[in-house]
């Protein structure tokens, strides 16, 4: 076993910063990086005391290049292959269901599938010298797997066009399409993104949980079912102690204190 590709840390404030770290692929991922990467979403998921978790990355000008190359063209058979490609959706739908938000730190690029995994993100912060795109078409081949995410968050010809021209597009121009939440100066970016996580993270962890299992639950529906589902998710809340804490807290000019779950 070699060493870890993904740093995993949680501060007293209650984030989890899990990092990327295999800057000399800048980040590609790979199997083992993404096995890594599974892990310590579970870790989070299952450690009582994360509120937030954030992704990040060690390198400096990359947050990842996405999928492996040398892997998709090296000679194991096919079958191997396609085994291997469960850990994309098994990422997207961990995320999606971890109970608790889940903060993409693009401190530089993020292309193809890394693309997929910021939209499958709640939150996206910035540098501004990061670029975001999926070029995968320039090498013969298409963003498959991350596809289904680009068409639930960006419109559809300006999806088509990232896809099949395979161009890079700036921050700013990420924030204007809506994937990206905050632009943020490369110099202020460590601490715009600890502020975001513990800001987050200061929030009813039991209530943040209701609230993005019900998104996660609800997104695919229809109007009416979505509407069902939300309202019987709303009477749960209603018997929390931490929604009779947070009004009480707010009239009372203080700090609630929420339960840990």
């Amino acid at each position: 076993m070699g060493e870890k590709l993904v740093r995993y840390e949680v501060d007293d404030h209650g984030a989890a910063f899990v990092t990327l770290d295999d800057p000399g692929s800048r980040n590609a991922l790979g199997d083992e990086l993404l096995d890594d990467l599974l892990a310590a979403l579970e870790t989070a998921r299952r450690d009582e005391s994360v509120r937030v978790v954030v992704l990040g990355s060690s390198h400096e000008r990359v947050f990842s290049s996405g999928g492996n190359l040398k892997a998709f063209a090296d000679d194991r058979p096919p079958i191997v292959k396609y085994a291997g490609l469960d850990r994309f959706p098994r990422l997207f739908t961990l995320i999606g269901a971890l109970g608790k938000p889940v903060i993409c730190a693009a401190g530089g690029d993020v292309l193809a599938g890394a693309f997929g995994l910021a939209l499958a993100c709640d939150l996206v912060l910035a540098k501004e010298s990061a670029r975001f795109g999926c070029p995968e078409i320039n090498v013969g081949a298409f963003p498959f797997m991350i596809s289904a995410l680009i068409y639930r968050n960006i419109d559809r010809m300006k999806a088509n066009e990232l896809m099949m021209l395979g161009e890079r597009i700036t921050a700013a121009e990420a924030r204007d399409l809506g994937i990206v939440n905050k632009v943020v100066p490369d110099e202020e970016f460590g601490d715009t993104v600890r502020d975001w996580a513990h800001r987050v993270a200061a929030k009813s962890p039991l209530l943040m949980k209701l609230g993005k299992d019900a998104i996660d639950a609800t997104r695919d529906l229809g109007l009416r079912e979505a509407l069902g589902h939300l309202q019987a998710q709303l009477a749960l809340a209603f018997t929390t102690e931490d929604l009779g804490e947070g009004v009480r807290a707010f009239q009372e000019k203080r700090a609630p204190q929420w339960r840990r779950r």
